[in-house]
């Protein structure tokens, strides 16, 4: 377990598909504090709330979160990254996990795990984890998947089927991986991201993590030491979060 991380929550108040969300309550608690509390369980050494909006920030601050207010026209969560990196005086070297504030199951051993990821290849210029994935699950486009070299770096990132088996005769059926939205950065890459400007490939398949490959930057991919929680975009999603939470379910902690 490592303490030399900070955490960030981007928590927009204004969801097309759930207005409101990280308010929405989950069993007697708003799901940004049920995020903020998997956050704590990890070895993270801070834990930042950003937010744009002061619904949010006066939830936050009442059960004890710091909060981060940003500005309200950021075209994406790294955007909002880089203003708290600012806001709060990060060096450029620290190490910056981007929890995504509609992860109330996000177990706390992977979010320690992909900030590890990275403070141990220090080739890489950013860290994130996969998953294992069947090959009817590989053709959902609303699943992004990864390929990497023989050393877990990063080769492409796609919505479609990746690698592609043109001879299912001649060749072992691949094993897929998924990719998972959990990102470790340093201060120094989300500073060098937000004067890249999009890319062909970014904007093409709508995966903003082509804009580092595009300009020549690393990214370490590694198999997550345990499943990711459900996370909420809609309301059926909301109401299995509750079921799940209110049977006992609780995210894989970080191992002593």
């Amino acid at each position: 377990m490592s303490d030399h991380y900070n955490i960030v929550i981007p928590a927009r108040y204004d969801s097309s598909r759930l207005p409101g969300k990280p308010l929405a309550d989950i069993n007697g608690k708003p799901m940004i504090r049920h995020v903020y509390e998997r956050a704590r369980e990890s070895g993270a050494a801070e834990v930042v709330i950003a937010t744009d909006n002061t619904l949010v920030r006066a939830a936050a601050e009442a059960f004890g979160a710091s909060v981060c207010m940003t500005r309200a026209d950021h075209e994406s969560g790294t955007d909002r990254l880089c203003e708290v990196l600012d806001t709060l005086g990060w060096l450029d070297d620290t190490v910056v996990v981007n929890l995504q504030g509609d992860e109330p199951l996000m177990p706390p051993a992977i979010i320690d795990q992909v900030a590890n990821n990275l403070l141990q290849h220090p080739a890489a210029d950013c860290a994130t984890l996969y998953t294992n994935l069947g090959a009817d699950e590989a053709r959902d486009p609303n699943i992004v998947k990864l390929v990497t070299d023989a050393e877990g770096y990063a080769l492409y990132f796609s919505r479609a089927v990746i690698p592609f088996v043109r001879d299912p005769d001649a060749v072992r059926t691949p094993v897929y991986k998924r990719h998972l939205g959990l990102y470790a950065y340093t201060g120094r890459l989300l500073r060098l991201f937000r004067e890249l400007p999009p890319c062909e490939l970014e904007q093409t398949e709508k995966l903003e993590q082509l804009r580092l490959l595009w300009n020549g930057r690393r990214i370490h991919a590694a198999p997550a030491l345990a499943l990711p929680g459900h996370g909420v975009d809609t309301a059926a999603d909301l109401e299995r979060v509750r079921s799940l939470l209110a049977s006992g379910f609780r995210p894989q902690p970080v191992s002593e």
